[in-house]
């Protein structure tokens, strides 16, 4: 007994003690917290990845920390589907500064959008990059595409013209056309609004009726032009226009003609 007690109150004893308690608790813990999956360790590399693309083209406008300044707005909560459509349309990073930024071949590939929109994602939640399922046309019978028309004439035509073709607004700026575009994209620019362009809700607009709209101007752009020019294909107001200035003005040069000339006759 008393050579055991003699060793408990060996000095060295209590930080043994310690240590051996501390390598139990470090190896407990190592069994019982949460391990990162390969899934996390990808979204870290790729919010990395978009960390440094960030800081090379987009922070001179957007602040280091996405809060804005006085060349550009802030980015705090605008959502992946916002940072896909400027991006992947070659809109941002913007060449200069413009009264609106228009498309252009985009300079990152989309791996590298993604990564851009996954770290400006963590400023802050926004309207999420769809699924292809919220924006395919795939499916859609002809009244679903019939009803897409209808909506776009009740809420877009007013800008961009009966079949997208674009047109112009006050102070330099101007609805795209969306003719060429892709159709996340077309779903994209109705939820985020960007620019000139206001924000169509689910509440004012479902998924549902997006992918009408989508693809009823997919269908209108794959008609052919039957019958000579489409003259912007604006609606029968403005073709009946041209007709009247070009064939009610032709007929009465040529009846001046006429007259001019039978004067002279006689």
């Amino acid at each position: 007994m008393n050579f055991l007690s003699k060793r408990r109150r060996h000095k060295a004893a209590r930080p043994l003690l310690l240590v051996l308690a501390l390598m139990m608790v470090g190896l407990a813990y190592s069994f019982i917290s949460p391990q990162q999956t390969s899934a996390e360790t990808e979204m870290s590399q790729q919010i990395e990845e978009g960390r440094q693309l960030y800081q090379v083209s987009c922070s001179s406008c957007h602040g280091l920390n996405g809060e804005g300044n006085t060349l550009g707005p802030s980015l705090i909560g605008v959502g992946s589907a916002s940072v896909d459509f400027m991006v992947s349309t070659g809109r941002m990073p913007a060449a200069r500064p413009e009264a609106q930024i228009p498309a252009r071949t985009p300079l990152y590939t989309q791996e590298e959008v993604d990564a851009l929109a996954a770290y400006i994602s963590t400023w802050g939640p926004g309207i999420e990059a769809p699924s292809e399922a919220q924006y395919s046309p795939e499916g859609l019978s002809e009244e679903d595409i019939a009803r897409g028309g209808a909506l776009f004439r009740a809420n877009c035509s007013a800008c961009h013209g009966i079949v997208g073709d674009g047109g112009a607004l006050p102070e330099g700026k101007y609805a795209p056309s969306i003719i060429g575009t892709e159709n996340i994209h077309i779903w994209e620019a109705m939820r985020t609004g960007p620019q000139q362009m206001p924000v169509f809700s689910k509440d004012v607009i479902s998924d549902d009726d997006a992918r009408a709209i989508i693809g009823y101007l997919n269908e209108a752009h794959e008609q052919p032009t039957f019958g000579g020019l489409g003259m912007g294909e604006n609606g029968p107001v403005s073709e009946g226009f041209w007709v009247f200035i070009i064939g009610i003005g032709g007929i009465a040069l040529v009846a001046t003609w006429i007259a001019k000339k039978g004067a002279r006759a006689r």
